[in-house]
Formats: structure tokens, sequence, C-alpha cells
């Protein structure tokens, strides 16, 4: 297991009221030992301020998954869609061939949120787009374009939970305090396990946390 705390990850955003926490290798960062974990490309935590927010942007297949936290998010693209999307909501968007969107604060209270980009199953897929209203404290979501499912945790204290038996588990702790593998995660510190069988998530307070069950590197072609 590798353990990433919240303090090394790498600090973007463009002054402007956008703060970010990159897990990986992204824009202007570059690690050449961390720049995925299986298909999992991207981990990031975003602060937007009111009004803020990512102006329309293209992407090209990425499969985008956003967990918001606090705030609500506004979300336009250019297949048609504009929702707002709020804490329990999950937000897919498949980039496939080809898409741009955008992403604001259009709120008058901050935002925070969770995204994660995973590489796809194959390339060139048609675009698609996905929320999930109000999901329970504890879900499972299977990704279509990607081998990949995310479990969503809320737990109370003392709960514990096995880890997930695939090649790859990634785990990001989204506030309180849970322990995997003898070690203590705090909010924003992550964990990536290979092969993590017999492992349990164990709640050391109130807790929520993300856990990505994912097959192994994907091969595309």
């Amino acid at each position: 297991m590798w353990v990433q705390r919240a303090g090394e990850r790498f600090r973007g955003g463009d002054g402007a009221g956008v703060d970010t926490r990159h897990a990986f290798s992204f824009s202007g960062f570059y690690d050449p030992d961390n720049v995925r974990f299986g298909p999992l490309v991207a981990c990031n935590e975003e602060r937007l301020a009111p009004g803020a927010g990512f102006d329309e942007h293209p992407h090209r297949d990425v499969e985008i998954v956003t967990w918001v936290v606090e705030g609500e998010l506004t979300h336009e693209d250019s297949t048609g869609h504009r929702t707002r999307v709020r804490p329990g909501d999950l937000q897919r968007l498949t980039a496939g061939r080809g898409v741009r969107h955008a992403e604001r604060n259009t709120g008058s209270v901050p935002l925070r949120f969770v995204q994660m980009w995973l590489s796809p199953s194959g390339y060139g897929s048609e675009p698609g787009y996905e929320v999930v209203r109000g999901l329970p404290a504890t879900a499972s979501y299977r990704l279509p374009g990607a081998d990949a499912v995310l479990h969503t945790h809320h737990a109370a204290a003392g709960t514990g939970t096995a880890l997930p038996a695939a090649p790859r588990v990634y785990l990001h702790v989204v506030r309180g305090t849970v322990e995997v593998a003898g070690e203590r995660l705090g909010p924003g510190d992550a964990a990536r396990l290979t092969d993590p069988a017999g492992v349990t998530a164990l709640a050391r307070d109130a807790v929520e946390y993300l856990v990505w069950e994912m097959g192994p590197e994907p091969v595309l072609g």
C-alpha cells in the first residue's frame, strides 16, 4: 500500500477563486513516477469560490466522475446538458470522441468537489452524460466506459468495511478518519493498494470516503 497525504498533493488553480489539489501529474505539473494508477489518471480536490469556475474547454477519450461535497456545481456541455449537481449526487461525463464543457459555482456559498478521470476501455465512443441523484449512505456505481466501480461510503465510528478484492483499489478520504492496514488516513489523504484481499477500512469517527475498484492497467487499441 502506498499512502499520499493531503499535504503531498500538487497545488493548482488559477488564483481567481479556484483552488485545486492534484493527486497525479496534471497540467503544468509532471512527475514521471506519479502519472496514473491503473485506469485512474486524475483525482482532483476542487474548491471554487462563488462565481468562480472553469470556462468551456474540450475533452476526448476520458471518463470524468464528479462527487460534490459542499455547495452546488453548475455543469454545461456541448451536447446540450445544463445541470446542477449537489452533495450526494454523482455526475459522469463520457468524453468519447470529443465534448466541451464548463463548470462553475453559480451559488452564493463555496463549492467543494472531488473530480476523478479514468481512461476508457476503448477510443472514439459516443459522448455520454449522467447524474445519479441522492445516492444512499453506501452505494456502488459501475462506470459504463471503463473497467471500474466507484463505491461511496458514509460510515459511523467503529464501522469496518472490507475493501474490494480487485487488482487495484484507490481510497480517497473526503472527511473524517479511516484506518487502512494500520495507517490512519484523514481528509485529503489517499491510499493505493494492489490485490488488497482481506484489508478492511475502519472508521475512527464519522467518515466519508470514496473507493475505486479497478482492473489492471488498461490496454487501448
